[in-house]
């Protein structure tokens, strides 16, 4: 397999996973963001508390220190986190958000800097609070043949043959952030 080596040309102090925060809403495609940011914790040991609308962990890769959040806010809110980072000094250019994409086929995974929300509501919130120029991590989930159906879509779990490949999808994309922070 061939490794991903990418770089990030700012100083990333804060990963955002999108998602949704109850049960019922724990397996679909839009969570993708927070079993990937859950994932990373549990790698590098963090744990979970709660502040205001979020949880937070806080872990270390290769020295470097990191703040790992999920959103209560539910996802068309997500960027709601951000006024309490951006008291701490966090510009966009230190956030890294990971997201569920529609224009990816499943499973693949890609770094971008910048750009649109391109109709995805948890980008769209982040983009209004701190514009567009943080870096994302992007989990394709494949749009539906039913252009129509995308809202049902990205809330439905994955499907059985996704759900087979799922845990090494998620380990590749913990691979590539930890990558972010090799010296």
């Amino acid at each position: 397999m061939k490794k991903n080596i990418v770089t990030i040309d700012t100083e990333i102090k804060v990963i955002i996973g999108l998602g949704n925060p109850e049960k019922r809403f724990e397996n679909t495609r839009h969570n993708i963001g927070f079993r990937i940011v859950d994932a990373i914790a549990d790698r590098h040991y963090g744990s979970w508390s709660e502040q205001k609308n979020m949880l937070v962990s806080s872990i270390s890769i290769n020295g470097h220190n990191l703040t790992l959040v999920k959103p209560l806010t539910y996802m068309n809110s997500s960027g709601a986190v951000m006024p309490h980072f951006a008291k701490k000094g966090i510009k966009a250019e230190n956030v890294l958000v990971v997201h569920d994409e529609l224009e990816k086929k499943f499973g693949t995974l890609s770094f971008k800097v910048g750009g649109s929300h391109r109709g995805h509501n948890g980008l769209r919130s982040l983009i209004s609070i701190i514009g567009p120029d943080f870096a994302r991590l992007r989990f394709g989930i494949a749009r539906p043949q039913d252009k129509q159906d995308v809202g049902n879509y990205v809330l439905r779990n994955f499907s059985s043959e996704e759900q087979a490949l799922l845990e090494e999808k998620i380990d590749h994309a913990c691979d590539m952030i930890d990558q972010l922070f090799v010296d």
